[in-house]
């Protein structure tokens, strides 16, 4: 797969995409009817028929499983943990340097001077209080840094301010933000380019937690399994995707500000509010890149689950999975970063015991990681027997080999995110946090006696199923503990 009209091809070939050819509009007629399609479990939708632009509309192309196995190249009834360890693996094995191509498609169209004008693209409007269209939803931001030449690529969100000029909101700490400090400190402006529709592994690598002067391209190449194909910009000198369908590029002044937001966040809140929030850094377009006939893609963000969510539950579990097996802590048996948590604020850890308190070594072990020090909220962690993933067993054990007094720990200071809205807005910048240690104690010497199922009446039953009629029903064997 090398850009996003190969993964809408493989779609539909998979009968998960759905092509919309009604008139549809990007004041929020779009974003709701993706929304609700979204959360029915829908497929991924491809609006050809969107009101005043001539361009079509990609949206919920990552928000099932099965899309995001499509995306990683993977059998599609795998779960999201079995797929993060899948990346896990492949991104540990060897990375893979992008290669150089002559005449990317992306050039097709070169657009510059009085011709720029960024609203031409059917950027939605996604939610009621939000504070215009929003560009950059499934977009990333390409910078370089000036001392060592690191391209990194970050997810932002990116909002049309005008018809030259794209907001993006930069996080403190981020590795985009870092270059931009280097580049205030000498005096210059930032280039950056705006890459809105290309291979979707570069978007999910892009939102992924990648160790500092580590290339996105060279971790986005092992997942593929071949080199990412780029091109260097002769306007900016920044390494960009060949196959990419939209560019903008231009440069971020660090010294000047401008009003950004609201927006409705991936944590179902509005972020931002204009005259109130600080000011963002911002994109003076200085060209626009594109194909011949472009998709534009774009993502609904907002309460969970969407695309952001699913991407940053997969890429976050590969990498806390990663990262726990780097620390060479012992028997880890899965990881799971859930969706449902926003991708970000808890984590559940299953393990088989081997010593008294391993429970709490790997809680403390996540919570110290580079994936978990930020944002992490909580850490769940069971035994062997329980897949990090299967929520109603996760209750289970919460209910019956977790003690609160005894297996509860309380960190009162952890590296937050600014879009958490549990915290109050002048008080963002630290977080307190939970390990769960939900396993039945090592050291105990009399263990409870655990209830399972005769495993050959079981087989018996289960090899009578139909005879029984249960398929005629829809019922069909899941989880069984024998």
């Amino acid at each position: 797969m090398k850009d996003i009209r190969d993964f809408i091809a493989k779609c539909e070939q998979e009968g998960i995409l759905h092509r919309i050819k009604a008139p549809v509009d990007v004041h929020l007629e779009l974003s709701h009817t993706a929304k609700i399609n979204e959360e029915a479990g829908g497929p991924v939708l491809l609006f050809e028929n969107v009101k005043g632009f001539n361009m079509p509309v990609l949206i919920s192309a990552c928000t099932t499983p099965k899309k995001m196995a499509v995306i990683l190249g993977q059998p599609t009834d795998k779960t999201m943990c079995q797929l993060s360890r899948e990346w896990m693996k492949l991104t540990t094995k060897e990375l893979i340097p992008p290669k150089v191509v002559s005449n990317p498609p992306v050039m097709e169209n070169v657009i510059t001077g009085d011709a720029i004008n960024v609203n031409k693209f059917p950027a939605p409007h996604f939610y009621p209080l939000d504070g215009g269209r929003f560009i950059g939803t499934s977009a990333f931001l390409v910078t370089k840094d000036p001392d060592t030449g690191w391209t990194n690529l970050g997810t932002y969100r990116m909002q049309i301010l005008d018809d030259k000029s794209v907001g993006v909101q930069i996080i403190k700490g981020k590795h985009a933000d870092m270059m931009m400090k280097k580049y205030q400190a000498m005096g210059k402006k930032m280039p950056v380019a705006a890459v809105i529709g290309s291979d979707p592994i570069l978007f999910l690598t892009g939102s992924t937690l990648v160790s500092s002067q580590v290339d996105e391209y060279d971790v986005s190449g092992s997942l593929r399994g071949e080199p990412v194909e780029i091109f260097e910009s002769d306007l900016t000198g920044l390494k960009l995707p060949a196959n990419a369908e939209i560019i903008l590029e231009g440069e971020i002044d660090p010294e000047n500000l401008r009003p950004e937001g609201p927006f409705g966040e991936y944590t179902g809140y509005y972020s931002g509010s204009k005259g109130k929030d600080f000011p963002k850094p911002w994109i003076d377009v200085k060209r626009v890149l594109h194909r011949n006939n472009p998709i534009f893609w774009s993502t609904t963000v907002g309460k969970p689950i969407n695309d952001i969510h699913m991407i940053q539950s997969l890429n976050r579990t590969a990498t806390l999975w990663y990262d726990l097996e780097t620390m060479k802590v012992p028997g880890i048996q899965s990881v799971y970063i859930p969706a449902n948590s926003t991708g970000r604020f808890w984590a559940i850890v299953s393990i088989k015991q081997m010593y008294p308190g391993h429970g709490c070594h790997a809680g403390n072990a996540v919570i110290a990681s580079t994936t978990g020090h930020y944002g992490l909220k909580g850490v769940i962690v069971v035994d062997h027997d329980i897949p990090a993933d299967d929520w109603d067993r996760i209750m289970w054990a919460l209910s019956v080999r977790f003690d609160p007094l005894r297996d509860t720990q309380i960190i009162n200071r952890g590296r937050s995110t600014p879009l958490d809205p549990a915290l109050p807005i002048e008080a963002r910048e630290i977080v307190s946090r939970i390990i769960m240690d939900a396993t039945t104690p090592y050291e105990w010497k009399d263990k409870p006696i655990e209830i399972f199922m005769d495993k050959d009446m079981t087989k018996q039953v289960l090899s009578r199923w139909n005879e029984f009629g249960f398929e005629g029903i829809g019922v069909f064997p899941t989880k069984i503990d024998y």
